[in-house]
């Protein structure tokens, strides 16, 4: 009986030690123009998100990072590419039509994901230079950058008697195209390779890529109904217009901008904010099905899951509807961490880039951090190592139209063609109304961001001379 149960004892001991040495999985859920300030467990109170509410509470939230900007108007390509090759923001752009030369090299965070034993699976929102079953061992349906748009999603609404378009009627395509919400269709085809890998020997790196919530902003009647137009707040930084649009790309010829009408009014904000978060909250639902699903299928425990989105999105703030600016609005999303180890409830004020996502995820893998890969890993912040942020700091730009450099609590913004410099103390003015740029104490916190700005432009590979520009310094 004591050699029986000493028999026993040993198989457990070894069942345990073998399970703590299987590699996790790794789920990284992706979403498109979703803003850092729209989750009710971090801070807003109008918005219904229960699952990333959930993850918030299980996991680790690093609460200020940023995606670096674009070259050109579709920003998620650049934020997208970053991702995936690890890339700062010019040099991504400089290797955009190289993505094959680096497959090849296995310089791709798919392939090093799969030189380290995973099995790889791709579905949804791709938009980037190489297609997916290059670089995936298994693809779903892939999308492009947005569903197809139609006219009448432009230039509304004009006033409250203005309905022909709503975000629930499938006649208009979009989302709704092939008969499922696309969002759905993820969640789906999600799940269904969660039904295979529970049976394989192999963990999974599963890049689970949502188009929503970018426009056309499309989701199911109830879950518009959620927000009644009375209780949709206008953002307390609404313009009708903002004074520097055409200067900085963000005119009415921008498609982002076409949206909602000009000049902006009160009344067509919250009916795009009412349809923003109504998506935001179907898009929550999926979350929770794929979740539920990691849960029933047995591999929930030894996974690791981030929750990004490729950029932010204005939606009113500022009088801009896009993500093309320098505004926090914009630039930074959401980032959740949770996992085996992960610390719960944990929010991280140090500034970071969503793409350090891409390095943290090969270390919890087990890989060290390619040479290759710019960005930094975020696990020594998880894991309390280290309480400052990997970068002194935070540089963003869009074309050679605007550039952005934040330093500790302060915000320097320039608009070269404008001859505009802005500067904002984000801790007393967070919602970036109250330009300092005038006031005479700021002048030499202003000098030596603009210096810093230029020698951070050097690193980044930069080629933008703001020296060439009249700026009155």
């Amino acid at each position: 009986m004591l050699k029986f149960i000493g028999g026993l004892l040993l198989t457990s001991l070894l069942l345990s030690c073998n399970k703590q040495e299987e590699p996790p999985n790794i789920l990284f859920i992706f979403a498109d123009d979703q803003c850092y300030n729209t989750i009710r467990e971090l801070g807003n109170e109008e918005v219904y998100t229960p699952t990333l509410d959930e993850l918030a509470r299980q996991g680790t939230v690093f609460t200020r990072a940023y995606n670096m900007g674009g070259w050109h108007g579709a920003v998620c390509v650049a934020s997208r590419t970053m991702i995936n090759t690890g890339k700062f923001l010019w040099r991504a752009n400089a290797l955009e039509n190289q993505l094959d030369t680096l497959a090849a090299r296995g310089q791709l965070w798919s392939k090093e994901m799969e030189r380290l034993g995973y099995d790889t699976y791709m579905t949804g929102k791709w938009h980037v230079n190489i297609q997916p079953p290059e670089i995936f061992n298994h693809v779903g349906t892939v999308r492009g950058g947005m569903p197809g748009a139609v006219p009448e999603m432009y230039d509304r609404p004009l006033n409250e008697n203005d309905w022909e378009w709503t975000p629930w009627d499938t006649a208009f395509g979009g989302f709704w195209k092939g008969g499922t919400h696309w969002s759905e269709v993820v969640a789906n085809e999600t799940m269904g390779f969660l039904d295979r890998s529970a049976g394989s020997a192999k963990p999974f790196f599963m890049y689970i890529a949502f188009n929503a919530p970018h426009d056309p902003r499309q989701s199911p009647k109830e879950y518009v109904d959620m927000y009644p137009l009375e209780h949709v707040a206008v953002p307390d930084n609404f313009l009708p217009e903002y004074p520097y649009k055409d200067e900085i790309g963000c005119s009415a010829t921008l498609r982002d901008e076409m949206l909602a009408p000009f000049p902006r009014t009160e009344y067509s904000v919250r009916v795009h904010r009412q349809e923003y978060y109504a998506i935001i909250s179907h898009l929550d639902a999926q979350i929770a099905r794929i979740l539920a699903h990691l849960e029933e299928t047995g591999q929930a425990e030894n996974t690791y899951i981030f929750f990004t989105a490729d950029h932010g999105l204005s939606v009113g703030h500022h009088g801009l509807i896009g993500k093309q600016n320098m505004y926090d609005h914009s630039m930074r999303p959401p980032l959740l961490v949770v996992g085996p180890g992960i610390p719960k409830g944990k929010r991280k004020k140090m500034a970071v880039y969503l793409q350090d996502i891409m390095p943290t995820a090969i270390e919890y893998a087990g890989g060290e951090v390619p040479e290759w890969v710019e960005f930094n890993s975020l696990r020594p912040k998880i894991e309390g190592l280290g309480v400052d942020s990997s970068y002194p700091e935070i540089y963003g730009a869009y074309m050679d139209l605007q550039r952005m450099i934040r330093v500790d609590d302060y915000k320097l913004i320039v608009y070269p063609k404008a001859g505009v410099i802005k500067l904002f103390d984000l801790i007393n003015d967070p919602s970036e109304q109250h330009n300092l740029a005038a006031a005479t104490a700021q002048q030499e916190r202003i000098r030596i961001l603009f210096g810093e700005l230029q020698e951070l432009q050097e690193e980044m590979g930069d080629t933008l001379k703001l020296t060439k520009y009249n700026f009155g310094l």
